[in-house]
């Protein structure tokens, strides 16, 4: 069984521990690692769980959209995908782009775009997706290329965008496309597209590692009215920055909900197989095996933890999340490797419950950042603090 010591950090209030223990007893009951070959359905079909139990709620704001709270909390947003990843990392991965792909409808939406989109995302009955990258911008999103040109009452886009987590049977994107108003980062606008306008096509699907539905879409002529914008014209970067500041942290506490997974399996077979007379756990190489896996996991969660808190007492985070993100997604990695070799043979036999977070972890030290963004996220923010409030 997982470690829960850390729900009785500072960090967590009496909700965070009440929220936690009902969805791991809800999980243990409905989520299965056994998921439809089909991955498509198996994803439609987890959306929907979620949110007739009420737990996608939590991943939008505002309680008269169906959201659990007028505002985000970070920490539940951190519980449960820590949770879910314990038990799955694509009933995860279902949670985590519900509230990635309606975040900025949170943000920064209008009272009509609330009102059309997050009710339905809150129930699972539409399923959302974030569009920022590109083939040849992705961490560089001032490379952007994929345009739109304001036309009367619309918007057209043209372009093509790739990576895109839930393309395929996301029922819209939040697009994010040059609009020119100034160069780089600051000429970037944001709409929401919903999948079935003309000029809107998946180009492609993409097989990944640990499968989910991934695609790269094209924009030919795409007529988007101008009231699908979020946001003012030029607007963009900020309203993608501010949705992945909320969000960034919970990717850290979804490598840490694998770690743990990870943990309890080694601890299982360290105590279970017996190698020359004796448990492996009697071992002195396992137990200090053992015990760096668990200590990378606790740095993990107080950094992670530390971030969340932060963000719900309204202080900025970006270096904190950017510690958070890359500690524990690289952490998550040592630990899943080290149960791997702890299970020899069996852990890399296909579908293993370590084969399988072996390769869920992996995406994790990319995507939202790569582990070497973050690194330089953190050091332009020392630099920043360095240099004083009036560099």
């Amino acid at each position: 069984m997982a470690d829960k010591s850390y729900l009785d950090w500072p960090f967590m209030a009496a909700q965070h521990r009440e929220l936690e223990a009902a969805l791991d007893r809800w999980a243990s009951a409905n989520i299965s690692q056994e998921h439809d070959a089909d991955v498509d359905a198996a994803c439609r079909h987890l959306v929907r769980q979620l949110g007739e139990a009420g737990w996608l709620r939590h991943a939008i704001g505002g309680t008269r959209y169906g959201g659990a709270l007028d505002v985000i909390d970070t920490r539940a947003i951190c519980l449960i995908r820590e949770t879910l990843a314990r038990h799955s990392g694509l009933a995860d991965f279902s949670f985590a782009m519900q509230g990635l792909g309606s975040g900025a409808i949170t943000l920064f939406g209008s009272e009509e775009q609330k009102e059309r989109y997050l009710t339905r995302v809150a129930k699972g009955e539409a399923i959302a997706a974030f569009a920022l990258s590109e083939p040849d911008a992705g961490s560089d999103v001032a490379a952007m290329q994929c345009a739109a040109v304001e036309d009367g009452q619309d918007y057209v886009l043209n372009g093509e965008k790739t990576w895109i987590s839930n393309g395929g049977i996301a029922d819209f994107y939040v697009v994010f496309v040059r609009t020119g108003e100034a160069p780089g980062a600051r000429g970037i606008s944001a709409f929401v597209v919903d999948a079935d306008t003309p000029g809107f096509e998946i180009a492609e699907r993409i097989n990944v590692i640990a499968p989910h539905p991934l695609a790269r879409l094209r924009f030919s002529n795409c007529r988007v009215p101008a009231s699908r914008r979020l946001g003012q014209p030029g607007q963009g970067f900020k309203v993608a920055m501010a949705t992945l500041d909320i969000f960034r942290t919970s990717v850290a506490a979804a490598a840490l909900g694998f770690a743990r997974r990870a943990m309890d399996e080694a601890l299982g077979r360290a105590t279970s197989r017996k190698m020359f007379g004796r448990a492996l756990a009697d071992f002195q190489l396992t137990q200090a095996k053992l015990a760096q896996m668990a200590t990378g996991i606790d740095a993990s969660a107080l950094l992670t933890y530390r971030a969340a808190w932060q963000r719900d007492q309204g202080q900025k985070v970006t270096r904190e999340a950017a510690m958070a993100k890359m500690t524990a997604t690289e952490t998550a990695q040592q630990v899943i490797d080290a149960a791997v070799q702890l299970f020899g043979g069996l852990g890399v036999v296909s579908e293993q419950p370590v084969e399988r977070l072996y390769r869920e972890i992996r995406s994790l030290r990319i995507y939202e950042g790569a582990t070497e963004v973050q690194q330089l996220i953190i050091a332009r923010e020392l630099l920043r603090e360095a240099a004083g409030p009036e560099a």
